[in-house]
C-alpha cells in the first residue's frame, strides 16, 4: 500500500512533488499499489521510487525520470513514456502493451517477463536489459538499441526491427515468426535455438553470428552478410540466399 504523505504530494501537483524531491533527496517514494491512471505525470522525478503494482495506465509519463525505479507488474498499457529515462529500472512482469516508448532510455533495465506487445520503442535505447522471457510482438522497434541485451525465449513475433542494433544480443530460443529484421545488425549475436522461420533478414548483418539450430525455414536472406556465422544444424530449407555472404566452408 503506498505511504499516503507521499501520494497527497504527489496528487498536489508536479511542482509540489519536485520542490518536496529536492529538499528530501534520500527519500525513497513509496507509491506501491497506487491508482494513477490517466494522470499527466511528465517530467516527474520518480527515481528509486518504489511504484509496485501501480496503476499508471494511459498515463503522460514523458520525459519523465524513472531511474532505477521499482515498477515492478506495474500496469502502464498506453502510458506514454517518450524520451523518459527509464535506465536501470525494475519492469518485471509490468504490462507496458501498447505503450509509446520513442526515444526512452530503459538501458540496463528488467523487463523480465513483461507484456510490450503492440508498444512504440522507435529509437529506444535498451543496451544491456532484461527481456528474457518477454512478449513484444508485433511491436515497433525501429531503430532500437539491443546491443548486449538478453532476448532468450523472448516473442518478437511479427515485430519490426529493421535497422535495429542487436550486436552481441542474446536471443537463444526466441520466437522470431516472420519479424522484420531489415538492415539490423546481428553480428556475433547469439541465435541459437531461436524460430526464425519467414522472417526478413534481407540486408541484416549477421558477421559470426551463432545460428546452430536455429529453425530458418522461408527466411529472406537477400545481400545478408552471413561471414563468419555458424549455421551448423540449422534448418535453411526454403531460404532466399540471393547475392548473400556466406561462411567460407
Amino acid at each position: 500500500m503506498a505511504n499516503q504523505r507521499h501520494l497527497a504530494l504527489l496528487k498536489a501537483g508536479a511542482e509540489t512533488w519536485m520542490e518536496w524531491r529536492e529538499k528530501f533527496p534520500q527519500v525513497e517514494p513509496d507509491l506501491n499499489g497506487a491508482d494513477l491512471q490517466g494522470i499527466d505525470l511528465s517530467k516527474v522525478n520518480f527515481s528509486h521510487a518504489s511504484l509496485v503494482q501501480v496503476n499508471l495506465s494511459g498515463s503522460d509519463l514523458s520525459g519523465a525520470f524513472f531511474y532505477k525505479a521499482n515498477l515492478k507488474e506495474a500496469t502502464l498499457r498506453e502510458a506514454k513514456f517518450s524520451v523518459a529515462n527509464l535506465s536501470g529500472a525494475r519492469l518485471i512482469q509490468a504490462d507496458l502493451s501498447y505503450a509509446n516508448l520513442i526515444g526512452s532510455d530503459l538501458s540496463e533495465a528488467n523487463l523480465k517477463d513483461a507484456a510490450i506487445a503492440d508498444a512504440n520503442l522507435i529509437g529506444t535505447d535498451l543496451r544491456g536489459a532484461n527481456l528474457r522471457g518477454a512478449d513484444l510482438g508485433t511491436a515497433k522497434l525501429i531503430r532500437t538499441n539491443l546491443s548486449f541485451a538478453n532476448l532468450i525465449a523472448t516473442n518478437l513475433t511479427g515485430a519490426d526491427l529493421s535497422n535495429a542494433n542487436l550486436y552481441e544480443a542474446e536471443v537463444m530460443g526466441a520466437y522470431l515468426y516472420k519479424t522484420d529484421l531489415y538492415k539490423s545488425n546481428l553480428s556475433n549475436a547469439h541465435l541459437s535455438g531461436a524460430y526464425l522461420v519467414r522472417a526478413n533478414l534481407s540486408e541484416t548483418d549477421l558477421n559470426q553470428a551463432d545460428l546452430r539450430w536455429a529453425n530458418l525455414k522461408g527466411a529472406n536472406l537477400t545481400r545478408a552478410n552471413l561471414k563468419g556465422a555458424n549455421l551448423r544444424g540449422a534448418n535453411l530449407s526454403g531460404v532466399n540466399f540471393q547475392e548473400a555472404i556466406l561462411p567460407e566452408s
